[in-house]
């Protein structure tokens, strides 16, 4: 199976209640640093009004679990998502289907939470690690207060497919993909208590992302085009980059630099708040379909993992670097705020996470 065909599959079986797992037929990825270069794509689009229902939160559910490893000899699931707090201290893992771990300590020890077992498919965390929210596909909307030991159910069951906070927790953003029916954007300036559906179109909603103080927004379908709002969602201008199958999305702290990845499909990187985009030359299908990408809080320190390699820059996606990581299916990657810390995380029968405290140069699995 090729590169991107197996990539593809990995990331939409999971719209099953249950998880398919490609065993092998996935090429390696060269080595090489990649240059700088790609169009150069200037902004357009129409902008759409804020609306939408507001939906309201649900119960509380308090924590527990064990404490330990969550790599091969411990916890076994396919790990879909992860999240770093501004620090890289505090970490926050799911699986898919599976449950909800932390660590306070960069990912040394981890603790298995008591939020539900489900099919999860994104979190995401204040900058102190306090507050977390997690989304998944067939199931709610769960948010913690408290670094995640309890869990409070919100909004309504539908087909969440990736969640962003604001540095305070405060202003969090909720996307829904659903395969063919297309889904809406909904925003909360509370914390997750409630959700307001915005009226950026429908379409099949992959990921979304955040500045720190929750203003600039970025979304991105699959297939389907980018979007971003410069007002907390209520409204949205379509922007010119082009359309392709988005699998991520990330943002700088204060929303001018932004980075989006596709699978199959290239890097593409904005400097100005997605006004123009430019692609890079990092490599594509075959060679690598990207699953996930994080920025450090400058944007000036990327990081990409995809169904083979993981893959660094430290000049905002000008030039690109494959890390010595191994090669797996790597489905999500995180960043500290000074892109120091990572933590990326992968499928399989027993799931793999890996973490870096010097930019992506080493790496250790736990």
């Amino acid at each position: 199976m090729a590169n991107r065909e197996c990539s593809v599959f990995m990331k939409l079986a999971v719209l099953s209640v249950f998880v398919v797992t490609v065993t092998g037929g996935c090429n390696s990825a060269g080595s090489e640093a990649s240059s700088h270069g790609g169009t150069t794509t200037a902004t357009g689009g129409s902008s759409s009004a804020s609306g939408g229902t507001t939906a309201a939160g649900g119960s509380s559910i308090a924590s527990g679990g064990t404490t330990g490893s969550v790599g091969n000899s411990g916890a076994a699931q396919f790990w879909i998502a992860v999240a770093s707090s501004s620090d890289g201290t505090k970490l926050v893992a799911a699986g898919n289907p599976g449950y909800i771990y932390t660590s306070s300590n960069s990912g040394a020890t981890w603790t298995q939470t008591a939020a539900p077992q489900q099919v999860w498919w994104s979190v995401a965390s204040s900058s102190d690690g306090t507050k977390f929210v997690a989304a998944g596909t067939e199931g709610y909307i769960y948010t913690s207060a408290d670094s995640g030991l309890t869990w409070t159910q919100t909004g309504t069951e539908q087909h969440w497919w990736s969640v962003a906070s604001s540095s305070d927790g405060t202003k969090l953003v909720a996307a829904e993909f659903t395969g063919g029916n297309p889904g809406y954007v909904y925003t909360s300036s509370n914390s997750g208590a409630t959700w307001s559906q915005t009226t950026a179109p429908q379409q099949d909603w992959m990921s979304v992302a955040s500045s720190s103080d929750g203003t600039k927004l970025v979304a991105a379908g699959n297939p389907g085009y980018i979007y971003t709002s410069s007002n907390s969602g209520a409204t949205w201008s379509q922007t010119t980059a082009p359309q392709q199958d988005w699998t991520s999305v990330a943002s700088s702290s204060d929303g001018t630099k932004l980075v989006a990845a596709g699978n199959p499909g290239y890097i593409y990187t904005s400097s100005n708040s997605g006004t123009t985009w430019t692609q890079t030359t990092a490599p594509t299908a075959p060679q690598q379909g990207w699953t996930s990408v994080a920025s450090s809080s400058d944007g000036a320190k990327l990081v990409a993992v995809g169904d083979v390699d993981i893959w660094t820059s430290s000049d905002s996606g000008a030039t690109w670097s494959q890390t010595t990581a191994p090669q797996q299916d790597w489905m999500s990657v995180a960043s500290s705020s000074d892109g120091t810390k990572l933590v990326a995380v992968g499928g399989g029968t027993t799931g793999i996470l890996y973490t870096s405290s010097d930019s992506g140069a080493t790496w250790t699995q736990r």
